[in-house]
């Protein structure tokens, strides 16, 4: 790339959660392969993002290129209305497989957002069939769940980034955030989701979370029983349960989905990010059969959504073979072993003094601040050392790909201790 074109998409392109009058600096990458990020004048990085959570089988892998070279060569697109392919089939065959048992049906979408909107359409579509107006969901404080006018909606109202949406978007029930995974469990922890459901169960259309890790809500994870908590009052007030597994799906919290921390399974269940190993966006909606059935029964005699994109070819071939590669289960040894890693290097940093906290489960290092982080300045201190990770307000995190070797995760989490010791990498309070 030359600096015309670093210019131009200064100038002209708008990067996510970016001023367009205050860019932030943006680091040309002109190729990927294994866990490495190769800049334009050759300095390699060592990806610590698994380029937002996806890559979990590293850059450039051979099975994966071979899967997409092998659907192009068939075809890239078809509509997915009144046809289907082998490599949707294919694709849907091993999810069905790999999912709790009583997930059975199968929708497939573009991105994470939109598996979302369809889980809370599905719900609203499923209570419209049995003829209830039910209208509202009940969701967890410090939740993350997209970017599109849904999803939004069950985010954190004041402590997330589309708080300035407020009086926009439909207004939801928020139980408070649960307590921590490494705390001991206290039942009366679920009192407060407890009475909300109690309260207001003949108005919601289901209770959606993200299953033990809340991701860009905060990077917080919380116990398992909690979870369980969750199923049985669902159970109970005869609620659908949504568990948006996009970024925790896959293996990243040490179990292939993080609803298995606490064995249950929900009656809608939404998939995206490591779905393609970080090669296309797709993700995937599944729900049960009563569910699917209930909806198809009902005024509208189908569910209505549908993606113009829906089902692609080439990303639902190169899904396939990434869950194939998922399936050889090698990912458990290697999650174990980053894990292992993460807690030996980053626990120690709990006593820096710009430090808050430190957390690690599965693939999941986390280093929360004091003090809000200096973005642009503690994004260059990475590429000087070699690596690339990209915090967020007062958390530094490290969501590396599967593939990653001792060496180079030592490489990230050295740059992490460096980090937190310059305390002009942050912003004052």
């Amino acid at each position: 790339m030359t600096p015309d074109d670093l210019a131009f998409d200064r100038d002209h392109i708008w990067h996510p959660y970016t001023s367009m009058s205050q860019p932030l600096p943006c680091y040309p990458v002109v190729a990927a392969a294994g866990t490495s990020l190769q800049l334009a004048d050759s300095r390699q990085l060592v990806d610590g993002m698994s380029s937002w959570w996806a890559a979990i089988h590293g850059y450039n892998h051979p099975r994966l290129n071979q899967a997409l070279q092998a659907q192009m060569a068939e075809m890239s697109h078809v509509m997915f209305g009144g046809i289907t392919h082998p490599a949707a089939v294919a694709l849907c065959r091993r999810l069905v497989a790999m999912t709790p048992s009583q997930l059975e049906c199968v929708f497939l979408a573009d991105s994470g957002s939109v598996a979302v909107e369809v889980s809370m359409k599905m719900a609203l579509q499923y209570w419209q069939a049995k003829g209830e107006k039910r209208q509202r969901f009940l969701t967890l404080r410090n939740g993350y769940h997209g970017d599109t006018f849904a999803a939004m909606s069950v985010c954190d109202p004041q402590n997330s980034m589309h708080s300035l949406y407020q009086g926009y978007l439909p207004e939801h029930l928020f139980a408070p955030a649960p307590p921590r995974f490494d705390q001991p469990w206290q039942e009366q922890d679920a009192d407060a989701l407890e009475q909300l459901i109690v309260e207001h169960h003949q108005q919601l259309a289901a209770v959606i979370l993200e299953p033990i890790v809340q991701g860009a809500g905060g990077m917080r994870f919380y116990h398992p029983r909690y979870l369980h908590r969750v199923r049985e009052l669902c159970d109970r007030y005869q609620l659908l349960l949504i568990a948006d597994e996009i970024a925790t799906g896959f293996g990243r919290t040490g179990r292939l989905f993080a609803c298995e921390h606490a064995a249950i399974s929900p009656d809608i269940l939404c998939v995206g990010k490591a779905l393609t190993g970080g090669t296309m966006t797709l993700s995937a909606t599944l729900t049960t059969r009563t569910v699917a059935d209930t909806i198809s029964n009902g005024a509208a005699g189908c569910f209505m959504h549908g993606p113009t994109f829906m089902g692609n070819p080439l990303a639902c071939a190169v899904a396939a073979e990434s869950l194939a590669i998922l399936q050889e289960n090698h990912w458990q040894t290697q999650v174990m072993d980053i894990e292992r890693q993460l807690h030996t290097a980053l626990m120690p940093l709990s006593s820096q003094p710009e430090v808050a906290d430190v957390r690690v489960l599965g693939a999941i290092g986390v280093v929360e601040t004091h003090r809000p982080v200096n973005m642009a300045a503690m994004q260059a201190f990475f590429v000087e050392q070699g690596v690339w990770i990209r915090p967020f307000g007062r958390l530094i995190y490290l969501m590396p790909p599967y593939v990653i070797s001792p060496q180079a995760l030592a490489r990230l989490t050295d740059a992490v201790s460096a980090a937190v010791a310059h305390p002009a990498l942050f912003n004052s309070q």
